[in-house]
């Protein structure tokens, strides 16, 4: 049976990873720090996924197992030498943490002339992150070792795209989870090119399926959210029963759907097809998903190369329509949650900063038209 090392026994590790793995006959070694989770992985070796449908239907997860990196590195640096796969759904911002261990465990597999191909792949919400996690391991390798991973260690990058509500459960390995899941991996840098696992999309270039999942699902789940806490609604399936917020979130995945369509030729009937998916996914009565919880963070939201700013920039060189884009970022400026730090500071941003700074500041622009757009979308909301 082969094996795969899989970093992070969170809710997208136990609830989507490791149940493609397990449907690919492979026993998964979770590696985390939560000593719980990783000591019931080790006792029960098995565990149970909810669907979120009408059917409430429940799905197994087995060979799995658990280490705990922070006090046991050496199995964990072992296991790796031996794995036939490496996964992460860590979190990008932890990636740089694992990177020594990974590194470590590349060491050993040069040590013991492991010569079998290997892919390290990181399924994080971030573009590029498995050669992000390439260029942090590389850090930790001695130039034989980096010689010995360029021959025989892939780090091709991949798009994971599942719901996973907020929740809390009496079973500690329990996840509830949407029905709907998409993992696509690049094949360009693929070292073990006979793999392919059933249930993942495997292609040739990765950006653009990383973009269409951006600026659709990220771009649709956020626009949902801010345009519900703009009505006052709570939970993001009941805010997408009003017609108001669907018909606008249509409106916005529409703008960035022509992006997608003229950047990179995707087929314009399958592409509705997949918005109308991704509404639907998010009005499932059986998800439940605080607002809030969806627009926190509206700083990072409103970033650069984020799901709002970037369709946006792209967009207007190519003298697109992107107005219910506007609208929506103007929301994000607006959007007030005294449990979530960046609201609050945006709000201390306008006390003391005109709207244009403010915007500038957040957003990185330094198109001054662009700007303004922002600044009088802002007013417009407010009267």
């Amino acid at each position: 049976m082969p094996t795969a090392v899989h970093f992070g026994a969170g809710n997208i590790g136990r609830g989507f990873i490791a149940e493609v793995l397990f449907n690919n006959d492979f026993r998964t070694i979770f590696v985390d720090i939560n000593e719980t989770v990783i000591q019931e992985l080790k006792d029960r070796q098995s565990y149970r996924i909810g669907i979120a449908s009408p059917e409430e239907s429940e799905v197994p997860v087995a060979n799995v197992t658990g280490l705990n990196n922070a006090e046991e590195p050496e199995k964990v640096i072992e296991a790796i030498a031996q794995a036939d796969l490496i996964t992460t759904a860590i979190g990008p911002n932890i990636l740089p943490y694992i990177a020594e261990l990974i590194a470590q465990g590349i060491h050993q597999r040069a040590k013991n002339q492991n010569i079998a191909p290997m892919d390290v792949i990181a399924a994080e919400n971030m573009i590029g992150a498995s050669q992000f996690l390439k260029e942090e391991v590389y850090k930790y390798l001695s130039e034989d070792d980096r010689v010995f991973a360029e021959a025989y260690i892939g780090f091709p990058n991949s798009a994971v795209d599942r719901i996973v509500p907020d929740q809390n459960n009496d079973d500690p390995l329990y996840v509830l989870v949407e029905p709907f899941s998409e993992w696509i991996i690049e094949t360009q840098n693929l070292k073990n090119k006979s793999l392919r696992l059933h249930g993942v999309i495997y292609v040739e270039d990765l950006e653009p399926y990383i973009e269409r999942k951006l600026f659709s699902v990220n771009t649709g789940h956020a626009t949902a959210a801010y345009a519900g806490a703009h009505l006052g609604y709570v939970l993001v399936d009941t805010s997408l029963e009003d017609a108001t917020i669907v018909k606008h979130l249509e409106a916005v995945l529409h703008e960035t759907g022509e992006l997608l369509i003229k950047k990179w030729g995707f087929d314009q009937d399958e592409h509705e097809e997949y918005i109308q998916t991704i509404i639907q996914r998010f009005k499932n009565p059986y998800i439940v998903d605080p607002v809030n919880r969806v627009a926190r963070t509206p700083i990072r939201k409103l970033g650069f190369d984020e799901r709002f700013i970037r369709p946006i920039r792209e967009l207007r060189q190519r003298e697109l329509s992107y107005d219910h884009l506007l609208a929506t970022v103007a929301m994000a400026f607006k959007f007030r949650d005294d449990q979530d730090e960046q609201s609050m500071e945006l709000e201390k941003l306008f006390e003391e900063h005109v709207p244009a700074e403010v915007v500038k500041r957040v957003t990185q622009l330094e198109d001054e038209f662009l700007i303004q757009e922002i600044v009088q979308a802002i007013k417009h909301l407010d009267q």
